[in-house]
C-alpha cells in the first residue's frame, strides 16, 4: 500500500468501480499522487484530477517515472521562476531561499527548499517557522516534485496543508508561434517596459490587491515586458514576459483576458508577442506556471506546445 512517502511520484491505481455477475469490476488510474489522507488519495492524471476514496482501491504502487527531469533541470528552472518574480524581502537557509512580499502571492512568499539548508531537515523547517513568524505572516513552503518530497515528508508529520497542485510547463520558443500581425478587427500587442494602470488594474483584481510588495515583483527583473491590448480605449488582454535564467528562460505570467473578449484569440496574440521578445532578446525556452485544475488555460498551453516539466505544491503550516 502507499504511503506519504510516495507523495509526488508516479503512481497506477486499480480501483473497484462496480459490480458484474457478482464479481468486481476494475479500472485503473496513473498519475502523480498529490495527496494521501486516511481516507481517500488524490491523482493528478492528464485528465485531472482524481480524488479516490481508499475503500475502493483495490491495489496502487509506485511505478517508474517518464522522462522526468533530473534534479539539476528542476532547481535551474525553480531559480529562473524566482529571478523572474523576486519577492521584495528575502533570506537564505544555506541553499533554500525565504521570500515575503506582504502575502501577495504564493510563490513570492513561500520557501523554495531547492539545495542544502545546511542544517538537518526538522531544524531547517523550524528555522522557516521562526523567519515568517518575525515578519507576522503564515509559513509556506513550496515543494517542486518530486525533488522536495523528504521536505514534504517532514511537513506531512506536522500537519502542513496544502494549496492546488501547480504545473510547471516549458516549450521550446522557437516552436511558440509569433504573433499574428494587427487587423482591422483583432488589435494589435504592445509592449512596455512598464505597467500601465488599467494592466495592474487587472492584475489588482485577479490576484486581490496590489501592495507595494507586489510592485517590486513585477518590475524589479531586469529584462521584462508588459503586454496590453486595447480595443475603443479598453484594455482586454495583458501578460508579462520576463528573461532570466542567464537568459536562456522567457518567464509567461498573468496572462489574462478580461470574460467579455474570451475567445477571441487575444491570449495566443499576448504569448505569440511575448514570445517574438523572448526570442529576440536570445532566449530559447519559455516557461509558465499554471494551477492543474484551470483546465481551460492548460488546454491552451497545450495546444501551444507546452508539457509539464515538473510540478509543486505550496504548503502551508498549521495555525498556531
Amino acid at each position: 500500500m502507499l504511503r506519504q512517502q510516495d507523495v509526488g511520484h508516479r503512481i497506477v491505481v486499480r480501483r473497484v468501480v462496480g459490480e458484474r455477475a457478482g464479481r468486481p469490476l476494475f479500472s485503473d488510474a496513473l498519475g502523480e499522487l498529490v495527496e494521501l489522507t486516511g481516507t481517500h488519495l488524490t491523482l493528478a492524471t492528464v485528465q485531472g484530477r482524481l480524488r479516490v476514496p481508499l475503500t475502493e482501491v483495490h491495489r496502487a504502487k509506485r511505478v517508474p517515472a517518464t522522462r522526468r527531469p533530473t534534479a539539476a533541470a528542476v532547481i535551474e528552472l525553480e531559480l529562473a521562476a524566482d529571478e523572474s518574480w523576486p519577492a521584495a524581502v528575502r533570506g537564505r537557509l544555506g541553499d533554500w531561499l525565504l521570500r515575503s512580499a506582504e502575502g501577495w502571492s504564493g510563490r513570492a512568499n513561500s520557501a523554495l527548499p531547492v539545495g542544502d539548508p545546511d542544517r538537518p531537515l526538522p531544524e531547517a523547517v523550524d528555522a522557516v517557522l521562526r523567519w515568517y513568524a518575525d515578519l507576522g505572516q503564515p509559513a509556506m513552503v513550496n515543494t517542486p516534485l518530486p525533488l522536495a518530497t523528504p521536505v514534504g515528508t517532514e511537513l506531512d508529520a506536522r500537519g502542513w496543508g496544502a494549496r492546488p497542485l501547480v504545473l510547471v510547463q516549458t516549450a521550446s520558443l522557437a516552436a511558440l508561434p509569433p504573433a499574428p500581425p494587427a487587423t482591422a478587427d483583432v488589435p494589435r500587442v504592445e509592449l512596455a517596459t512598464a505597467p500601465s494602470e488599467d494592466w495592474l488594474g487587472i492584475a489588482a483584481s485577479r490576484k486581490g490587491g496590489l501592495p507595494d510588495s507586489a510592485r517590486h515583483v513585477l518590475t524589479a527583473v531586469d529584462r521584462v515586458r508588459f503586454a496590453q491590448v486595447h480595443a475603443g480605449g479598453t484594455l482586454l488582454a495583458t501578460g508579462r514576459g520576463t528573461v532570466a535564467g542567464q537568459g536562456r528562460w522567457l518567464g509567461l505570467s498573468l496572462i489574462e483576458v478580461v470574460p467579455e473578449a474570451r475567445r477571441r484569440g487575444l491570449a495566443r496574440r499576448v504569448i505569440g508577442a511575448l514570445a517574438d521578445w523572448g526570442r529576440a532578446e536570445g532566449a530559447t525556452r519559455a516557461f509558465l506556471q499554471v494551477e492543474q485544475r484551470n483546465t481551460a488555460a492548460v488546454a491552451l498551453y497545450r495546444e501551444l506546445g507546452f508539457t509539464t516539466h515538473h510540478t509543486y505544491l505550496t504548503r502551508v503550516a498549521p495555525p498556531t
